[in-house]
């Protein structure tokens, strides 16, 4: 049995029903006892909770604040390599767009490393094309070493592995695997995603899984807001979350709401998702789970994100780039996607100390 086997017991129309035929009066008892009812959930991500923005708001602050206190965890992205093999139309780094592809070698990881640690940073997410060839584990197994020896936290979000080779790389130091379905509707999956390995919707939909039986502390899930329904994505997400775990407790979780965003040859949203609606999202989730990370990218406006700061965040990046080398040698058109807050990491950490938060560089390391 694998979460793939419950998705498919699961019926998209009739929660999508659910999810538009909600009531207040069903929104109202959801607030009374959110946590870990995912008939709750579906209440808060629906639109008649849009009603009850205001109070949600201020109960998952309140949550926040009591889990987390006053901390914000700063992390940033680190591009080892824009190289893909797959086809995946909203992507800057799919494998057709004919763009110039690089994979970082050692000293240039170096370098690009040095800049990042200039910043004030701890904690880094690595991340990469999916390209098992040339970007596969043999090359993860050069690099994560190096890195770990410069930060204290490491996280991942590359191509789906095996159970092995993510015990191999936590032996190297791995901390974390940020691992994204992108949308639960495997109709629309099948349409963004039309050549190589991550086509096959059931394997990436089971890949948490051999993260977690790996022993990986933390995972990741997500979806790209845009593609497809986001309420329901978000409530299908929620579903996932709370079966692994429920399965795998021994991981802790988090999850990322990344909005569409221009990219060479990219694709407009099909559901347009707004400002409300990303706030609705971050409570409902804060709501349902009082200890699930949340993080928060450089995809959103510093006016939104400064004002997401205090509703249930718990993670943010600043100062980022998007592509190998990006740090180093900016604006080279390598980019996977175009950012909104380009903010560097001092003004991110400055708005957050005059709202009452606490940036915190370097969250734990090993002990001895």
């Amino acid at each position: 049995m694998s979460f793939v086997d419950e998705f498919k017991k699961l019926s998209r129309s009739e929660l999508q029903m659910s999810l538009y035929s909600t009531t207040k009066q069903e929104v109202e008892r959801a607030l009374q006892s959110p946590a870990g009812d995912l008939n709750s959930l579906l209440a808060l991500l629906s639109p008649a909770a849009e009603h009850y923005l205001e109070e949600m708001a201020q109960r998952s602050a309140a949550l926040t604040r009591q889990r987390f206190g006053a901390s914000l965890g700063m992390y940033i992205p680190l591009y080892l390599s824009n190289l893909c093999a797959n086809e995946c139309d909203y992507c800057g780094f799919t494998m057709s767009n004919k763009l110039k592809r690089k994979t970082l070698s050692e000293t240039e990881l170096l370098k690009e490393m040095s800049l990042v640690k200039q910043m004030g940073y701890d904690a880094i997410l690595l991340v990469s094309g999916e390209h098992d060839t040339k970007v596969g584990l043999p090359y993860f197994k050069q690099m994560l070493p190096l890195v770990k020896q410069h930060f204290s936290h490491v996280a991942m979000e590359v191509q789906p592995l095996d159970k092995s080779d993510y015990e191999s790389l936590i032996e190297d130091g791995l901390d974390a695997v940020m691992l994204y379905q992108e949308t639960y509707n495997p109709v629309t999956y099948a349409k963004h995603h039309t050549r190589g390995k991550k086509k096959d919707f059931s394997h990436r939909l089971e890949s948490p899984e051999r993260v977690a039986q790996a022993g990986v502390d933390k995972i990741g899930l997500g979806v790209l807001l845009g593609l497809d329904d986001w309420r329901l994505d978000a409530l299908l997400m929620g579903h996932h979350l709370a079966y692994l775990e429920k399965h795998y407790w021994r991981s802790r979780y988090s999850i990322s709401l990344p909005r569409l965003r221009p990219c060479t040859g990219g694709v407009s949203p099909k559901v347009e998702l707004t400002d409300a609606g990303l706030v609705q999202m971050i409570c409902a989730f804060r709501l349902f789970n009082q200890q699930l990370e949340i993080s928060l990218s450089t995809r959103e406006t510093p006016a939104l994100r400064d004002n997401l700061f205090a509703l249930g965040v718990t993670n943010v990046s600043a100062g980022s780039s998007t592509q190998p080398g990006g740090y180093d040698e900016p604006n080279s058109q390598l980019d996977q996607f175009e950012i909104s807050d380009d903010r560097n990491p001092q003004q991110v950490a400055a708005a957050m100390n005059a709202r009452g938060f606490n940036p915190v560089w370097k969250d734990w390391e090993m002990g001895w």
